[in-house]
């Protein structure tokens, strides 16, 4: 694992000193936490998704390789309204997922990331909905 991904924030005392030390998030819960985020974004499970940090200037650049979530072909020719009800075409979702999964990983772990780029690595066809 990458010592880039693991962030560390000193803890602030108060006026009579209670509190000291370090909080640290380890490189494996934030790699978790992003994994999740990720599935979450693309309709799929996180055990799915493959993720990697990288130092970018000081800040945490995000790298994931998973598939998408898509509806079949059949399904869509049946009702083309499908694409658009799921968030529009792969291109447009997952452009929509890169700032979906950095605000979520930022917001859950206070982590400052530069960046998430998202490699899509194959399609996930079903008939129904989102399903996860």
């Amino acid at each position: 694992m990458n010592q880039a991904a693991d962030t560390s924030q000193a803890a602030e005392a108060t006026p009579s000193g209670q509190y000291s030390g370090h909080n640290r998030i380890s490189t494996q819960a934030l790699t978790s936490l992003a994994k999740a985020a990720a599935a979450d974004a693309l309709g799929i499970h996180a055990h799915d998704v493959r993720a990697d940090w990288s130092d970018d200037g000081g800040l945490l650049a995000l790298s994931l390789v998973a598939p998408i979530r898509i509806p079949s072909l059949t399904a869509v020719l049946r009702d083309p309204g499908r694409v658009p009800a799921l968030g529009g075409s792969i291109w447009d979702r997952t452009v929509h997922a890169k700032t979906d999964i950095l605000t979520k990983v930022t917001e859950l772990s206070g982590a400052s990331l530069s960046r998430v780029d998202i490699r899509i690595s194959g399609a996930h066809v079903t008939e129904e909905g989102r399903v996860r």
